[in-house]
């Protein structure tokens, strides 16, 4: 040891030390990956090809259901068509040529009042789910991280949630006058219950975790705790309950309509449309009205609810690479 130790001694600083060069390029340099979890998100989700083909097919449905009034060749979806023949309604007419669904019980093109009725369904549902959605977490995130708000919003919850939600909404448009705005006040009234209680449970479990206590001990303001540190850890979450909401407001728009408390006869929905086909379905040859608006109700469904589990999967930061 006492070799080795006069040995180094004995050696200049040159050759202990090798020095560097100060470079002023690498001056404030750091190790920073560049991870944006936006992105890698969006690359997950992406990844997949049924993913994408899922994607490519509900957004080409979107668009022609918006665009199809504006299509050469449409007919409108109220027109009642009369047979030239006889001078009377072209009633359950099989589908051809110049009617490619059929017509109706009263001589209506039922292809124009599928697509007619697509957009009346989807608009009552993103816009119900939407507000539903914002309310939600709203609501969810301060009851879940506002202590002091914890008994009030607690006992709203349980006096909306003690009612059956249909039974509600059915107190709701059978008091009110059935329009699509009647519709969306009934959804919106009932959907966001569970997203908040939902969030409130997350946001409980991690807000009282050492990043948030230190958050809270540095003086940050209670909304930006709760929209940097709190709402992006349960998006997956939140995208999942949007994407199963969708299907399940078209399904409470069918079955409100079903049972005579949706929107008017007049007003083209899918609700009204399998109520219609659901009356004449004994009869074999006409059974199409009711396959063809409950092929349409089962394709946007599944769409939606396949995509929000794949979103899902993709916005778990444990998934990203």
């Amino acid at each position: 040891m006492s070799k080795v130790m006069t040995k180094m001694n004995k050696m200049s600083d040159e050759e202990l030390f090798k020095f560097i060069e100060f470079d002023s390029s690498r001056a404030e340099s750091t190790a920073y990956s560049g991870y944006s979890y936006w992105k890698s998100t969006f690359k997950v989700f992406m990844s997949r090809r049924s993913t994408r083909l899922t994607l490519y097919f509900l957004i080409l449905l979107l668009l022609f259901t918006l665009l199809q009034p504006y299509f050469p060749g449409q007919k409108s979806p109220t027109e009642i068509f009369i047979n030239p023949e006889t001078g009377r309604q072209l009633r359950s007419h099989p589908p051809g040529a110049e009617f490619w669904f059929g017509t109706n019980t009263i001589g209506q093109d039922l292809w124009a009042r599928i697509w007619s009725g697509t957009r009346t369904t989807l608009l009552i549902a993103i816009v119900s789910v939407t507000s539903s959605t914002v309310i939600g977490i709203v609501i969810g995130a301060l009851w879940g991280y506002v202590r002091a708000l914890d008994r009030v919003f607690t006992e709203i919850y349980n006096v909306i949630n003690n009612i059956p939600t249909t039974v509600l909404r059915m107190l709701i448009t059978y008091v009110l006058r059935p329009s699509i705005g009647t519709l969306i006040f009934a959804m919106c009234l009932t959907n966001w219950v569970g997203m908040a209680k939902w969030i409130r449970n997350l946001i409980i479990i991690i807000r009282d975790r050492e990043y948030n206590l230190a958050s809270r001990c540095l003086g940050t303001p209670t909304r930006r705790v709760i929209v940097k540190n709190l709402l992006p850890q349960i998006v997956s979450v939140v995208m999942l309950d949007v994407a199963l909401s969708i299907p399940g407001v078209i399904g409470s728009e069918v079955f409100l309509t079903y049972i005579g408390l949706g929107l008017p006869v007049e007003t083209p929905s899918l609700g009204n449309l399998i109520d219609e086909g659901r009356r004449v379905m004994m009869n074999l040859s006409q059974t199409y009205q009711l396959v063809f608006p409950a092929v349409v109700v089962a394709l946007i469904t599944i769409a939606f609810y396949s995509l929000g589990n794949k979103f899902a999967d993709a916005s778990d930061p444990r998934n990203h690479v």
